[in-house]
């Protein structure tokens, strides 16, 4: 219930927030968000004094927003906010902490009619918290100048998700004729996330002059083209890989033979170029957008390659060279998105962001691989990296951090031979050498790399559409319940209450999943 009061809370105030000026607004950051066994930084009578140490985020949150303009504390307590409140310098309010202590400020900026939006923790007992970092980054840059930020992207997901049924497909590309063009469409269809598609859309919703109006209809020509390649390349990889299954079904060359499959992967890729030609846009910007789809063609085969040169002669890989090849396999799928929707958006605007989508892309790309190699784990995983007997990030940081007979058996793997227990046995070496737990924190590193490419971009509605769509790409965060602390103090113990308090306290042992 006060979860949910706080999102309507935000929802209120956030067209509020975004028309006050970046230096007229406050950001408030709980101390708890140290790692307080080795913060080197003291205390006075504002909060704590940040010594930029970067063993936590506190120090990546305070100096972007300063660079902004915004006031920052550390610290929690009314007190020192409504005497900032009170000099009239501050006009709307960021504030991160836990739940109770968000309780006990909502009052105060009620009585100073201050708007003001939360950020609530995702953890208990005050020490070494943390907090949804693209979920802070998106308030704190929340501006008016982005005209994009009423944009409902799962809205607009939707609507890329339906050019993907038969009948849309029919008159997007055409009627299609004979079997091969049947096999093809089928295969557009199918099951996916639809994310590389939706990225051209965004990118030229952000760019575009006519915010507000109608998709034209050549948007939707390079959404589908997207997809075109993207599948196309699944069809060749699934057959380089030996894989049956592919989103729970057999794959194309299990289900019509190999054959066939190559075909359509090749009728998929000509497509792509056909629909790209086939827009009305100007000679100078298709000569463009098919210079980048066969660039990122290249990119994508080159990266295939040297895993299937790998495969001939398997051997232990770096973390180092499997992550090259997550940015040659990967990033060009999603770059090859994002420049086709900025350049059908005007040439000259595409000009300008065309070295941040690079680096974007690239940093996005990686993630995405990495996220995909720790959904593989576990009985649940649909193709596991190890059954394939795939280079991972996962195979690569066991191979470092293991020693000894562990070492062996992790390299035996790497050469294509499973140890007695399968498997299993090769997840349980991972937990054991803490090879997730450091994959996990690579992939918060170039999510975080994506969101810094964007610092010295202009454009507020590519800059604001992005960041909000990568945390719209990685969006489940895990809750684990509220502030002890602040529990203890209004008579909460172990979930239940021992003497009347504020009856909005929250349930102690709270564990949900959220997918904002």
């Amino acid at each position: 219930r006060d979860y949910i009061g706080v999102l309507m809370n935000n929802e209120m105030w956030r067209e509020q927030l975004a028309a006050v000026p970046f230096e007229r607004r406050l950001l408030l950051l709980p101390k708890c968000l140290r790692v307080e066994s080795k913060c080197p930084a003291p205390f006075d009578e504002f909060g704590l004094l940040c010594k930029q140490c970067g063993l936590c985020t506190i120090q990546d949150l305070q100096a972007e927003a300063e660079k902004l303009g915004y006031a920052t504390l550390v610290a929690e307590g009314s007190a020192i906010v409504m005497s900032l409140i009170q000099t009239g310098k501050i006009e709307a309010i960021v504030g991160v902490s836990c739940l109770s202590v968000l309780e006990r400020a909502f009052p105060y900026m009620e009585a100073a009619a201050i708007p003001g939006v939360a950020i609530p923790l995702l953890q208990d007992d005050c020490i070494d918290t943390t907090v949804d970092l693209d979920w802070v980054w998106e308030y704190i840059h929340l501006t008016s100048d982005d005209q994009t930020r009423r944009l409902d992207l799962s809205a607009l997901r939707d609507e890329v998700d339906f050019w993907f049924s038969p009948a849309c497909l029919d008159t997007i590309m055409g009627n299609g004729e004979g079997e091969t063009e049947r096999i093809a469409r089928e295969w557009l269809g199918k099951a996916g996330k639809r994310w590389r598609p939706f990225l051209a859309v965004a990118a030229y919703q952000a760019l575009r002059r006519d915010i507000g109006k109608p998709l034209p209809e050549d948007v939707r020509k390079i959404a589908v083209a997207v997809e075109c390649f993207h599948k196309a390349s699944l069809i060749h990889d699934d057959i380089e890989d030996n894989d049956s299954l592919r989103y729970g079904e057999k794959t194309l060359h299990e289900e019509h033979g190999t054959a066939v499959a190559l075909n359509v992967g090749d009728l998929l890729i000509g497509e792509g170029y056909r629909l790209i030609a086939s827009c009305r846009a100007n000679a100078e910007q298709k000569a463009a957008m098919l210079t980048v789809a066969s660039e990122s063609q290249r990119a994508l085969c080159r990266g295939q390659g040297a895993e299937l040169c790998w495969a001939r002669k398997p051997q232990p890989l770096t973390q180092h060279q499997v992550l090259e090849i997550f940015r040659l396999k990967t990033a060009p799928a999603f770059e090859v998105a994002l420049r086709l929707g900025a350049i059908y958006s005007g040439l000259e605007t595409y000009e300008e962001v065309e070295s941040t989508l690079g680096v974007y892309s690239e940093a996005l790309g990686i993630a995405y691989q990495i996220r995909d190699d720790l959904s593989d784990l576990g009985a649940q995983g649909e193709t596991n990296d190890i059954a394939g007997l795939r280079p991972s990030l996962l195979l690569a940081i066991a191979h470092d951090k293991a020693k000894g007979e562990q070492k062996e058996v992790i390299a035996n793997v790497w050469r294509r031979q499973l140890p007695p227990g399968g498997i299993a046995q090769v997840e349980t070496l991972y937990a054991e050498v803490g090879a997730d737990l450091r994959a996990k924190t690579l992939l918060e590193t170039y999510k975080e790399q994506a969101i810094r490419s964007l610092a010295e971009l202009e454009n507020p509605n590519l800059k604001g559409l992005l960041r909000r769509t990568l945390g719209k790409i990685f969006n489940d965060v895990e809750i684990k319940g509220w502030c002890k602390e602040q529990e203890q103090m209004n008579g909460v113990r172990d979930g239940v209450r021992i003497e009347a308090a504020a009856p909005s306290a929250a349930p102690r042992e709270l564990d949900v999943v959220m997918a904002k």
